[in-house]
């Protein structure tokens, strides 16, 4: 659910601390500030560094819906600048946040100059699709009680990190739908 990848996280700190490398700077985020808005074009790729963001989409209906978590090392706006597309989401900040940036020609350049990062980004966006095919696969057959009884048992402490309203829009359902699941969870009915 949250989403780390510590191999490229320590990647990218390495090239930041030997400091041969500037391409990287280091931003910070207060929670609930938006690092990439939907629809907006994105010049630059970011690097989480620390603290938890959001991505999500507002669908047709006019509701949110939570894609993904990103933790420490995960890598977004890569696909909108590759693409020299506007942001498919919206990357919020949940808690304080840093990230590294790099911009849209340096992040080029590094990618035909660097083969270990250039490895790191295409596992990266391997393990994206390999993510999102088996949530979406995992949403599909599984009811609401079975997808918050695994989230509860691979995050025990999920009500102390997330609010109930993103954990509600990460499973696709209403606040309400979530709070009447929960109850019948502990009343023992599911």
């Amino acid at each position: 659910m949250i989403r780390t990848n510590k191999e490229l996280f320590n990647y990218i700190t390495r090239l930041v601390k030997s400091g041969s490398d500037s391409l990287f700077s280091e931003h910070s985020f207060a929670p609930a500030e938006q690092i990439l808005i939907e629809g907006k074009k994105v010049f630059s790729v970011y690097i989480m560094k620390s603290g938890i963001v959001k991505c999500y989409l507002t669908t047709d209906t006019g509701s949110t819906f939570i894609q993904e978590f990103f933790g420490e090392g995960e890598i977004f706006g890569e696909i909108e600048l590759m693409d020299d597309s506007s942001g498919y989401c919206t990357i919020e900040a949940i808690d304080e946040v840093k990230v590294y940036k790099i911009q849209k020609n340096d992040f080029l350049d590094l990618l035909e100059q660097d083969k270990k990062f250039n490895r790191l980004f295409i596992e990266a966006l391997i393990l994206k699709l390999r993510y999102k095919a088996t949530r979406h696969s995992y949403n599909q057959s599984h009811t609401i009680e079975d997808k918050l009884r695994r989230l509860k048992v691979k995050f025990p402490d999920l009500d102390q990190v997330l609010s109930k309203q993103d954990t509600a829009d990460y499973l696709g359902i209403t606040l309400r739908a979530l709070n009447r699941t929960i109850k019948g969870l502990s009343e023992g009915k599911g």
